[in-house]
């Protein structure tokens, strides 16, 4: 597989001040620069960022090059808002979406009508059938709430099969468990492109945080080395550029369709692990 054939995505979170809105413009611009796919969008949970998601993707969409792809969330959603934003979406010219079904907040808000990201799927393709290619997440090292990795690979299947055209994966920091996930979606007649998702490592404390709330795993070796550098961030960060930019080179040269950067609002480490990898060449 050739880099023209591969899928190059960076991942932002709606800013919520004025100077948020002003560093995510200076990144987008920087990323821009490397001519990726799209950019997507977070959505908060239970759709607390759901007006400021659509500001931030249509901004995107209107004044860069780049293709916008908004996520949208199950949890505190119904048909109707859904069905809004579809439109909103399709008015905007917008044709790539992120379907999920969320992380369930702390608090009173409910879960909504659709229980699964399959159902909200299943709803994008009756209500707009063909117009946007549907995202849908994956998890390598197994959703933190599945039961087994046959229930969770049966669970990913049916996303697909409500028509998903892709995947985008959990970051991770080991190779070996991309590479058997695929293989396990592969033997499920499961075929279309899933691509990695990469979280550069900048901050130990906030790495550790993130992957203590979604279920990824810090390999042991790693963790250990992270923890060793204390406030020495110059050194940590130039340590996790190369841990992650040897195993995006592994994922690669291993057949991977792309890669798929979560930048929190930053572009200087994403770039470097690009220009290391000589994506641009």
């Amino acid at each position: 597989m050739t880099n023209a054939d591969r899928t190059y995505s960076f991942e932002f979170f709606p800013p919520k001040t004025d100077k948020g809105v002003d560093n995510l413009k200076a990144t987008r611009a920087k990323l821009a620069k490397l001519k990726p796919e799209y950019f997507s969008c977070t959505f908060g949970a239970g759709g607390s960022t759901r007006d400021r998601t659509f500001e931030t993707v249509v901004d995107i969409q209107e004044e860069t090059s780049i293709d916008a792809a908004p996520h949208l969330s199950c949890i505190d959603s119904t048909r109707d808002n859904i069905a809004g934003m579809l439109q909103g979406y399709h008015d905007k010219g917008i044709q790539r979406l992120v379907a999920l079904r969320g992380d369930i907040p702390s608090g009173t808000v409910v879960v909504g009508e659709f229980r699964y990201a399959n159902e909200l799927v299943s709803y994008i393709r009756e209500t707009t059938g063909d117009h946007f290619h549907i995202e849908v997440a994956a998890y390598p090292e197994i959703h933190p709430q599945a039961n087994s990795a046959r229930d969770d690979l049966i669970n990913f299947k049916r996303k697909i099969d409500a028509g998903a055209n892709s995947a985008i994966t959990q970051y991770f920091y080991n190779a070996d468990a991309y590479f058997r996930f695929v293989d396990g979606c592969r033997d499920q007649g499961v075929d279309i492109p899933i691509i990695p998702g990469i979280m550069p490592i900048t901050n130990y404390v906030q790495l550790a945080r993130f992957s203590e709330m979604c279920g990824a795993e810090i390999p042991r070796w790693l963790r250990k080395r992270l923890a060793d550098f204390g406030d020495d961030m110059d050194s940590l960060k130039a340590f996790g550029i190369d841990v992650v930019t040897e195993m995006c080179r592994q994922l690669l040269d291993g057949g991977a369709p792309g890669l798929h950067f979560y930048t929190l609002n930053q572009a200087s480490a994403s770039i470097k692990i690009w220009d290391n990898l000589s994506l641009s060449d």
